[in-house]
């Protein structure tokens, strides 16, 4: 039986899963590929530290060149982290005509056009399915299952550590800080949350989804993000008596060839489905339009969801799938026609928006005259009745607007921020109806 070699580098958390896989569950794979899949070398950074998976001995390495040079190694699974290294790294794997498996999003997010055009050049074939939504197979999806429709719309929850906080702020009634430490001690979070609360994580994801999607490059600075981090636990009590729940939505609209693209935390009514997505689960609505709506759900992160991302392209590579898809596809270069990349400020949409202001005459009536003045009509207001003679105190007024264009709804709440009786921040989101 013809044998698949197969190189790993990188054997943390997800690494170990990969060769947990390879090694314990060699007779389904062969069934499933007509090759044995044999793990060759496993390129570390040190060799002595404990890991969680026991290797036969002799697969480890510190050098790369072992890899490169191995002559029964035909792909490698990428499972490293970062971005500079790497990046050198598979430039030189695929320039030793080695197949590449990844599932490095940063990598892909600033690095895809150079990989995949390296990757044409050798005659070689990237695969990514692990690099969006972990176990959920929506790269798969969009690239096969769904390659007969032109995708309209992408929302989606790319990450599950902002996910599990926000659920632990609504479900539990528990601040930000404390719904962070939660995650951190569960494993859902890094000691740094940086990258997944401040949308960064998301971002990159959806920088994936819409060259995919859409065919188009868009770089990170290209797009819009906003994180969780400054989420007040009371606009998580408003949103719910307006009867809705706050998510962090990467989005995507495409209206004629106008492509908008944005990371925010959006205010989607308690049984939307995306709303019902709890702790640290990844959710994808997609609009095609031949299919209509489809969802996708499940383990977005973790070890096993995402080694068996991986494991299915290796799969993938192994019998050939790979290669015809990377071939066909022709992503990262310039395959989005004259799909052009706008801002989100051109979208339209609902709007919620909370103000701390004086309680006394006349706020209201110059709140809804600056409103006016941008052509942004009020659907419902909130604001609860203060103590008798307590006039001048400080009181929580939100609003809910109908549709309006994004940018004049920035331009109003920049007018807004300098009313006189304003007290504290502005905080406004999207609404999703």
């Amino acid at each position: 039986m013809e044998t698949y070699g197969i190189g790993l580098i990188g054997c943390g958390t997800v690494g170990s899963g990969v060769a947990r896989i390879l090694l314990e569950h060699t007779e389904r794979l062969t069934a499933r590929t007509g090759k044995k899949l044999q793990l060759r070398r496993v390129l570390v950074r040190d060799p002595a530290k404990r890991r969680q998976v026991e290797l036969p001995p002799g697969l480890v390495t510190t050098r790369l060149e072992d890899l490169k040079t191995d002559p029964n190694i035909q792909v490698v699974a990428e499972l490293a982290g970062g971005v500079d290294w790497p990046r050198r790294a598979v430039l030189e794997l695929l320039e030793a005509g080695k197949d590449i498996v990844t599932a490095n999003k940063a990598l892909l997010a600033e690095h895809g056009a150079e990989l995949f055009d390296a990757g044409r050049r050798f005659g070689r074939a990237i695969a990514f399915e692990a690099s969006v939504a972990g176990g959920v197979p929506i790269i798969t999806a969009l690239t096969q299952s769904l390659a007969a429709n032109q995708i309209t719309a992408v929302q989606a929850i790319l990450n599950g550590t902002s996910n599990f906080i926000l659920t632990g702020m609504s479900e539990e009634n528990l601040p930000y800080r404390d719904a962070l430490a939660e995650a951190q001690r569960l494993g859902y979070a890094e000691a740094d949350p940086t990258l997944d609360v401040d949308g960064t994580d998301a971002a990159q994801k959806l920088a994936i989804l819409a060259q995919i999607a859409f065919g188009v490059n868009a770089r990170l600075d290209s797009f819009e993000r906003r994180g969780i981090a400054e989420i007040d636990s009371i606009d998580i009590q408003y949103a719910r008596e307006l009867g809705y729940t706050i998510k962090l939505l990467a989005e995507a609209w495409l209206s004629g060839r106008k492509l908008a693209l944005h990371v925010s935390p959006v205010l989607l009514r308690k049984h939307d489905p995306l709303a019902l997505v709890r702790g640290p689960y990844n959710a994808i609505h997609l609009v095609g339009d031949v299919v209509g709506d489809t969802l996708f759900y499940g383990r977005g992160a973790g070890q096993m969801p995402t080694a068996s991302a991986v494991v299915a392209d290796l799969i993938d590579m192994a019998v050939g799938r790979a290669h015809n898809t990377f071939r066909s596809l022709r992503l990262w270069c310039g395959n989005g026609g004259n799909i052009e990349l706008q801002p989100s400020s051109t979208v339209r949409s609902r709007f919620y928006l909370r103000m701390f202001v004086e309680d006394r005459p006349g706020v209201l009536a110059q709140i809804c005259t600056v409103l006016a003045n941008y052509r942004i009509s009020i659907t419902s207001l909130i604001q609860h009745e203060a103590l008798e003679d307590h006039e001048g105190d400080i009181v929580p007024l939100v609003i809910m607007t109908h549709t309006a264009s994004t940018a004049d709804f920035r331009a109003a709440v920049a007018d807004l921020a300098d009313l006189p009786f304003l007290r504290e921040t502005i905080a406004y989101y999207p609404v999703a109806d």
